[in-house]
């Protein structure tokens, strides 16, 4: 029986999770996470599609990602695709890299896009990976990207604005409703 088509539409938001297989590491080295998010980034600009929020994680990915014209299962097809045959030449191995097909959950409500921007950004804060106070300087996350510390693939501008009209105000909104969220669960 064949699977299901994923339900998708231009202005969809889709929280995006692509585990490796049997929780096996998807990323061994710095090194690794570059080639993703230049595959992420390059393909982005190629698309019609905005990603708000991301993670890397050793063995999982999260992506925000709102659909455009570009269906998201082409867009993530190219990506992971493309990363999962670099990631075995490089490491000299064989077989799947991902567990199953990525998992999409619809957001169909604006009323957990803030909250899944901040579940993804947090996640290596709740892993034990980086505190909050250096979650600036990690590099593995859009977080950095949205404080301007690096150049990446989150539609910065689109983010900010949910938080404020100036970018200096919308920043620290930003920074105070990530920290609220250390006492809170959510999504």
């Amino acid at each position: 029986m064949p699977r299901q088509a994923r339900l998708d539409y231009p202005g969809a938001l889709h929280h995006v999770i692509a585990r490796g297989i049997d929780g096996a590491y998807i990323f061994k080295e710095d090194k690794d996470k570059k080639e993703f998010l230049s595959r992420l980034k390059q393909r982005l600009s190629e698309s019609s599609l905005q990603l708000y929020a991301w993670a890397l994680m050793s063995n999982h990915v999260h992506l925000l990602i709102q659909t455009g014209e570009t269906p998201l299962a082409e867009f993530m097809r190219s990506v992971l695709t493309g990363y999962a045959i670099y990631y075995n030449k490089i490491h000299k191995r064989k077989g799947y890299l991902f567990q199953n097909r990525y998992k999409s959950i619809l957001c169909e409500s604006d009323e957990y896009l803030l909250p899944l921007i901040r579940y993804i950004h947090l996640n290596p804060v709740r892993a034990g990976i980086v505190t909050f106070q250096k979650l600036e300087q990690f590099l593995w996350t859009g977080h950095n990207e949205l404080m301007e510390m690096g150049r990446g693939p989150v539609a910065r501008e689109e983010v900010l604005r949910f938080f404020g009209e100036k970018e200096g105000e919308a920043s620290k909104v930003y920074v105070d409703f990530l920290r609220e969220g250390l006492n809170v669960e959510e999504v």
